[in-house]
């Protein structure tokens, strides 16, 4: 019985499948970068989460900020969204909050630190009743260049997602109004690790 030769592949199909191969491989890698410098999961972080920043978390979940408004000085209502083209470190504190109140000159130092630059720290108290609230604009003032903001409702930590754990509570949005990084709890927000911090976000546009 005569044997068959096993059919070898034309070149002409061979060297188009090659050529398929390799762009399949170029369109791969050009996703993985494109996906790494467009979504906030991939930025390097993580490695940024030591000394004051050690308890900085990165959720999964983390996208804009809550649509909730708050009002300013005068009355005026914002919400975050509006602040979107800059770097927001938003604090949210209560004049009965210990650690909010120590960490709150740290803040004011930040912000000093990056004026002239696309970065806001936003204060937010969340104080309730007149007194209290009183007590937070007295706070503020003693605080520059920080603004004074309040959320009488206290809904913002709630609306948070994930929620807010307690107070206080810092979150770090994108210029593009992604989260990218929160801290509950207090910290020191003046020295390099914060800086270090801020200028990574900065520096992702």
């Amino acid at each position: 019985m005569s044997e068959h030769p096993t059919a070898k592949p034309k070149p002409d199909m061979l060297k188009w499948g090659l050529w398929g191969a390799a762009l399949l491989g170029v369109a791969a890698v050009v996703y993985i970068i494109v996906q790494a410098s467009t979504n906030p999961a991939h930025s390097d972080l993580k490695a940024l989460a030591k000394g004051e920043m050690s308890k900085l978390t990165f959720s999964a979940d983390a996208g804009a900020p809550p649509a909730d408004s708050f009002l300013d000085a005068d009355g005026k209502r914002l919400r975050l969204a509006d602040l979107k083209g800059k770097v927001l470190v938003v604090n949210l504190w209560a004049t009965w909050c210990a650690p909010c109140r120590l960490e709150m000159p740290t803040l004011a130092k930040l912000a000093a630190e990056y004026q002239g630059k696309p970065v806001e720290v936003v204060a937010i108290s969340i104080d309730k009743g007149d007194d209290d609230q009183a007590k937070a604009r007295a706070f503020i003032a003693q605080n520059a260049p920080l603004k004074f903001y309040i959320d009488p409702a206290a809904k913002l930590p709630f609306d948070l997602k994930p929620q807010a754990v307690g107070m206080p509570t810092t979150v770090i949005y994108g210029a593009d109004g992604i989260e990218r990084a929160r801290l509950s709890g207090g910290a020191d927000w003046s020295g390099p690790d914060a800086k270090a911090l801020i200028d990574k976000v900065l520096d992702e546009g």
